[in-house]
């Protein structure tokens, strides 16, 4: 069994895979990983991101399990193996339950759940051959409290999420493969916006913090779930939500 001892916060000469890597907490993720010392590859469905320099652009539809193969076969090929995957690839609607589609179930899991699947079956058994990897996906409060202003859909789709790395955690923890999950509360992203049109909730009356989360709340939170300093961590949902959700 692989035993890897905690150290420092640090990531210097690792190499990282983002998904939904182009905005919100994916992109804020590159860059403080980036600081951190990583080598980051930031990945999204669309064709053309300029992220700045010392970050790695690559298109990536993570509903494809052809366009997985491709992308990070690719990455290994380019930097001889991938120690980080953080997924923060994903979608959301406020649809109620009566009032859902198949086509909107089915979207939603697309992107939340089997963008998820797709990824992490790729790199599982070469992470596990290789002795070591660090898997990080971004579920949301939605799968602890039923969902703050998501529908069902989102809620049931992020609660696959929590289930499928916690499955990951304990088939690679033998090998050196962690698996952790985030689970924001509402973070000020495109994404909350569009949920909301600009008129959630006060976060001073939901949030005992009294604000909502930046894009960095969560990225801090996953340098630490993807760095040595959590090396006896897996398994585990690591909540920033302003204290929206105590366990």
């Amino acid at each position: 069994m692989s035993q890897h001892l905690s150290g420092s916060s640090n990531l210097n000469g690792q190499v990282a895979l983002i998904t939904g890597g182009a905005g919100g907490i994916g992109k804020a993720t590159a860059e403080v990983f980036k600081q951190a010392g990583a080598r980051v590859i930031a990945t999204d469905i669309t064709e053309n991101e300029n992220l700045g320099d010392g970050i790695d652009y690559r298109r990536y539809d993570v509903t494809s399990r052809a366009d997985t193969d491709r992308v990070i076969d690719g990455v290994i090929s380019d930097y001889g193996r991938i120690d980080i995957l953080v997924l923060c690839a994903g979608t959301i609607a406020r649809t109620s339950l009566a009032d859902s589609t198949d086509d909107e179930w089915d979207s939603i899991f697309a992107v939340n759940v089997r963008g998820v699947v797709n990824p992490t079956r790729k790199l599982f058994p070469i992470m596990m051959e290789q002795g070591f990897g660090k898997m990080l996906a971004t579920g949301s409060i939605a799968a602890k409290n039923g969902g703050v202003a998501s529908g069902p859909a989102y809620v049931a789709a992020k609660s696959a999420v929590h289930g499928m790395m916690r499955w990951i955690a304990k088939a690679g923890a033998p090998h050196g493969v962690y698996a952790n999950i985030l689970a924001p509360g509402p973070v000020e992203t495109a994404m909350w916006a569009s949920l909301t049109d600009n008129a959630g909730p006060s976060a001073n009356s939901t949030v005992p913090l009294g604000r909502y989360g930046t894009p960095e709340d969560i990225a801090q939170g996953a340098l630490f779930l993807c760095s040595p300093a959590s090396n006896w961590i897996t398994g585990t949902s690591l909540d920033i939500s302003g204290g929206m959700w105590m366990d």
